[in-house]
């Protein structure tokens, strides 16, 4: 015979059952309460922004000049070829190599350093990474072959990659957002002005004396970098000044309930990086915006790597210059650049104007500067293949260089910017999606300069460049006007709507 409860039995047990909810419900309450007791927050004077603008400053400072040391390391072999070849018995294309693979390097080196700045802090980074920078220097300022040259060229600039990726980060932590535009400009053009700086000094060195002597230089001037690092880079990743001061209470206090909201997270670094790995190319082969923005800086910066191979035949073999006089033509490039520095202040203020008229801009307001540069770049170059002529003044294509760095300044600080805002939550994938990109034109473009050069002569290879970048000038143009419409149909970049609902939270 079945046993069936009585109705007043069911209740009451039911009732039991929902005092004990309720009493675990409180319990859990409480135990969250006291646990957020326990969760530290930032003081005031720990806050990296509120920092004093002097050590902030000198942190932008020797972050900078330490970016600025990696990108000339980058083309520190240009002036060096011909030492290298008749040293070790090699072709001159061997020796090109060593530009090749140390920029194969720093696009590399960002997917797996990006994600560890995320979990271990900024400063360790920059640390370990100029340490190791350091030290894979050496093997190639006294490398006794060709093979461990190439070698360590690829090794020291995978090391180094940390200046090219996790820079932009200290500047967001260290500013706000109305104060950021500047420091971060300045950390944008750092990259470019390091290859352009170079050859003034290292044509002089490898003229008057042995190639090894640039290498000598560069270690110094990395030994100093890396003592400022040490001494002036505090941590600015605000999780992990957290993380490091709930370690300081429970050792203090010898309570261990102190935590940080990082170390409840669960990081797995492996997973990290293979995400780091992937998504920059699910980026590339699915969103088109990605794709022909990221084509056209690679394509510029190429062109900016292959005028260390053109420059030498146009002033060498047209004008008659040697190696020091064909170095000193890259001011004409060089002075673009901080000229388009120096106008970052105007460009500022004119997005505060719009924004106090208008509102928060679209992403797309951030690729105005990038329509002038579009258009500045394709004309300098147009210019300069028909100033190459051997009878025109060795001034005239210096002088035409000037609109083309200007033109490379405000093309990479506005698409740069334009990736950040418009692909916001995946702002890490994208930047390193467009380094990966940029670096693999680059690394390429020097190979077969010489014999493009050789075959089409100054004028037609020249010209060749320019017509590639006018088929490609029409692009901030055209994401100025339709860039929100692709952004809305695009799975990884934000919506408009999202855009400024981001930008009233911050407000």
């Amino acid at each position: 015979m079945r046993f069936t409860p009585r109705y007043g039995h069911q209740t009451h047990i039911h009732k039991y059952e929902a005092k004990n909810r309720k009493q675990s419900s409180r319990a859990t309450l409480v135990d969250k309460a006291t646990e957020q007791n326990y969760e530290v927050t930032l003081e005031p004077e720990e806050d990296p922004q509120q920092a004093s603008l002097f050590r902030k400053w000198l942190a932008v400072f020797v972050i900078s000049t330490s970016a600025i040391c990696v990108a000339c390391d980058s083309s520190a072999a240009a002036f060096t070829e011909e030492g290298i070849s008749e040293e070790f018995g090699v072709s001159r294309v061997v020796a090109i190599l060593g530009i090749s693979l140390f920029i194969q390097g720093l696009g590399i080196g960002p997917l797996l350093v990006g994600p560890l700045s995320e979990i271990y802090g900024r400063q360790i980074i920059y640390r370990v990474s100029f340490f190791l920078y350091f030290a894979t220097t050496w093997p190639i300022a006294f490398a006794p072959h060709i093979s461990v040259f190439l070698i360590f060229r690829f090794v020291s600039g995978f090391c180094a990659a940390a200046f090219f990726c996790v820079t932009a980060g200290s500047m967001s932590d260290m500013f706000s957002d109305a104060e950021v535009a500047t420091p971060m400009a300045i950390n944008t053009i750092a990259p470019f002005i390091g290859p352009e700086l170079e050859p003034i000094y290292s044509g002089f060195i490898n003229q008057n004396t042995n190639w090894r002597w640039t290498y000598y230089t560069l270690l110094i001037w990395i030994f100093i970098d890396l003592v400022a690092i040490v001494f002036f880079v505090p941590e600015t990743f605000v999780p992990i000044i957290l993380k490091r001061k709930a370690q300081r209470l429970r050792k203090a206090t010898g309570d261990e309930k102190y935590y940080a909201p990082i170390e409840r997270k669960s990081k797995d670094i492996f997973r990290a990086i293979l995400i780091s790995c992937s998504k920059p190319f699910q980026l590339l082969f699915h969103d088109r915006m990605v794709l022909f923005l990221n084509l056209w800086n690679s394509l510029i910066l190429g062109i900016l790597y292959l005028a260390f191979q053109a420059f030498p035949i146009i002033f060498e073999e047209n004008h008659g210059f040697n190696m020091q006089m064909t170095g000193l033509t890259f001011i004409g490039i060089l002075s673009g650049m901080l000229i388009g520095l120096s106008t970052q202040p105007y460009w500022n203020s004119r997005y505060k104007r719009h924004q106090r008229k208008h509102g928060e801009p679209l992403p797309e307001y951030r690729l105005w500067t990038g329509r002038i540069g579009g258009v500045l770049v394709p004309v300098s170059l147009f210019c300069l293949a028909f100033t190459t002529y051997s009878h025109v003044h060795w001034i005239a294509p210096i002088i035409v260089t000037v609109p083309f760095g200007i033109g490379v300044y405000f093309v990479f600080t506005s698409t740069f910017t334009y990736l950040v805002v418009a692909y916001r939550p995946m702002a890490a994938s994208v930047m390193a999606s467009n380094t990966a990109m940029r670096t693999s034109f680059a690394a390429g473009f020097p190979l077969f300069a010489p014999a493009m050069y050789h075959k089409l002569g100054t004028v037609g290879a020249t010209a060749l460049l320019a017509g590639l970048t006018t088929v490609m000038a029409p692009f901030p143009f055209i994401f100025y006007r339709y860039g929100a419409q692709f952004r809305e149909r695009s799975k990884f970049a934000v919506s408009s709507a999202e855009h400024k609902e981001f930008m009233r939270g911050r407000a």
